[in-house]
């Protein structure tokens, strides 16, 4: 499609991690080992607490969630990237580029509100344990994990709309493995001023308001347990959020080294491999 003497991209071609054939072959048989391992593990969660009802608890409730929202990130990137990785043809259209991208940002997000929550839900179980089954019923948890959910859907919106307004005249060749914000931004021909400020403001609060919170919540849950008189009860204290805090130490130290940071500084050939990570 034209217009003037401006070509204008319809279709984007993602060149992946490596374009050698020696290395395809390798990265194709360890990501698609990964995706089964991550596929199966996260089933086996989400089937192991909804088929207990003893695990029916407040604590439980927010876990098969978190393993969902990694099913759906696993699913949105991965069997592209493998289907890129065989065929000689990586060319993504721009519609389908951008699907992927919202689908992205709202797990995204939507993992980071989880997270929060899920903090919250352990500051409540250590610091006031008597009110916990009160604080954290069912019908506030439910209502919690909406929120995330339409919280992130409406973030990523925002993103898709002011991206479908942009041009693209070329290249038209995504040095990533997936259509992300910053990749697609850097090859418009367009004005993209207003998308950067979104994306550095009301991107960074929306992901830096649940690290503040789940920070918080630490910081109290922390000096619950200095009070807990025995080493063995405060090892069993910590023991129930060791899981979440490294969860959490790689997940936004992965989102904060790549996305947080003045736009100037952003390499897609370099940061590419931690948004893999």
């Amino acid at each position: 499609m034209t217009r003037g003497n401006q070509t204008h991209i319809t279709e984007f071609l993602l060149l992946g991690l490596t374009s050698d054939p020696r290395k395809q072959v390798w990265l194709f048989a360890s990501f698609l080992a990964m995706y089964l391992v991550n596929m199966a593990g996260s089933s086996v969660i989400i089937a192991a607490i909804q088929g207990d009802a003893h695990l029916h608890t407040p604590m439980y409730f927010f876990l098969p969630k978190l393993a969902l929202v990694d099913i759906c990130f696993t699913n949105i990137i991965v069997p592209r990237m493998l289907a890129n990785i065989l065929s000689k043809g990586k060319k993504d259209p721009f519609a389908q580029c951008l699907t992927q991208m919202y689908f992205f940002v709202t797990c995204a997000i939507t993992d980071s509100f989880l997270l929060a929550v899920m903090a919250i839900d352990r500051y409540v179980a250590i610091c006031n344990p008597l009110h916990y089954t009160t604080t954290m019923d069912p019908r506030r948890c439910l209502l919690l994990v909406i929120t995330s959910w339409l919280v992130s859907h409406l973030h990523a919106l925002t993103h898709t709309i002011l991206m479908a307004r942009l041009s693209f005249c070329g290249p038209n060749i995504i040095h990533h493995f997936f259509c992300d914000v910053q990749p697609l931004l850097m090859l418009s021909c367009s004005d993209t001023s207003v998308n950067e400020l979104l994306a550095f403001t009301e991107g960074s609060f929306v992901i830096m308001s649940p690290f503040l919170c789940i920070i918080v919540s630490y910081v109290y849950i922390a000096h619950a347990v200095l009070w807990v008189p025995s080493g063995r009860g405060r090892f069993k204290v910590f023991s129930t959020c060791g899981s979440h805090f490294t969860v959490v130490s790689l997940f936004y130290g992965t989102i904060i080294s790549v996305y947080i940071r003045p736009w100037s500084t952003y390499s897609v050939t370099k940061d590419r491999v931690v948004t893999f990570i």
